[in-house]
C-alpha cells in the first residue's frame, strides 16, 4: 500500500477521497443535496458549477461504491503507472486531468438534456471511470478482464458490449442510472488518449 501511495499517487488521493466522503454522506445524508449534480440549478446558478466535480466523489449506495471503487482499483493505478512509465513524472500529471476533464465533460451532456428537469438529480464517478477503463484498454486491449470479476473475456470485447449497452439503455432503460455519462466518459478516455499518445491507435490494431 505504501508503495503505491508513492508509485500512484494521484490514484490514490482519488481512490482514498471518494471512498472518504461517500463514507461521510452515507452517514449524513443531508449532505447529497449539496453535493449532487442538479442541472436545472447548474444552467441558472453558476455558484453550483462546483457540483460537477464533488458528484464524482459520492455514491448512492456501498454497491455502487463498491462497483465503481473495484474498477478503478484495477484500472486506475495501473493507467497512471503505464502513463508515468510513457512521461515520466508528467504522467501523473497527465492522469489527474484525464481523470478531471472526463469527469466534467461525461456530465455536459446531461445537464443540457436535463436543464429544465427539476427532478433530475445525478451522483458517482462512473463517467471517470470508463474514462480510465477505456484508455486502458487502448493500451492493453487483450487484457482479460471480468464482467462481476466473474465472466472472463478480452478487453476489447467488453469495450464493444459496453458501449453497445449504453447506446441502448440511454435510449430504453428506466433504472435512473446516468448512461450517458458513462458513455460519453468512455469516449473521452479514448479521444484524450489518443491526442496524448497518438501511436496508442496503431498499437491497438497490432495487437490483434
Amino acid at each position: 500500500m505504501i508503495d503505491s501511495i508513492y508509485s500512484t499517487p494521484v490514484s490514490s488521493l482519488i481512490f482514498a477521497l471518494t471512498i472518504g466522503t461517500s463514507i461521510f454522506v452515507f452517514s449524513n445524508p443531508q449532505w447529497y443535496g449539496k453535493l449532487m449534480l442538479h442541472p436545472y440549478t447548474i444552467y441558472r446558478n453558476k455558484d453550483k458549477y462546483y457540483t460537477v466535480f464533488s458528484s464524482g466523489l459520492i455514491h448512492k449506495d456501498w454497491m455502487h461504491l463498491l462497483f465503481n471503487m473495484i474498477t478503478f482499483y484495477y484500472f486506475g493505478f495501473s493507467l497512471e503507472a503505464i502513463f508515468v512509465e510513457l512521461s515520466g513524472t508528467w504522467g501523473h500529471l497527465i492522469f489527474a486531468g484525464l481523470y478531471l476533464v472526463s469527469l466534467v465533460l461525461s456530465d455536459i451532456p446531461t445537464i443540457l438534456q436535463q436543464r429544465n428537469n427539476t427532478g433530475y438529480y445525478s451522483l458517482g464517478a462512473s463517467g471517470s471511470i470508463c474514462a480510465v477503463l477505456f484508455s486502458y484498454i487502448l493500451f492493453m486491449p487483450k487484457a482479460p478482464l471480468g464482467v462481476f470479476m466473474i465472466i472472463p473475456m478480452p478487453a476489447y470485447v467488453f469495450a464493444a458490449l459496453f458501449l453497445g449497452y449504453s447506446i441502448w439503455a440511454s435510449r430504453k432503460s428506466n433504472d435512473g442510472i446516468n448512461h450517458e455519462a458513462h458513455l460519453y466518459g468512455a469516449l473521452t478516455g479514448v479521444i484524450l488518449t489518443l491526442v496524448l499518445y497518438p501511436w496508442v491507435f496503431r498499437h491497438f490494431v497490432e495487437s490483434f
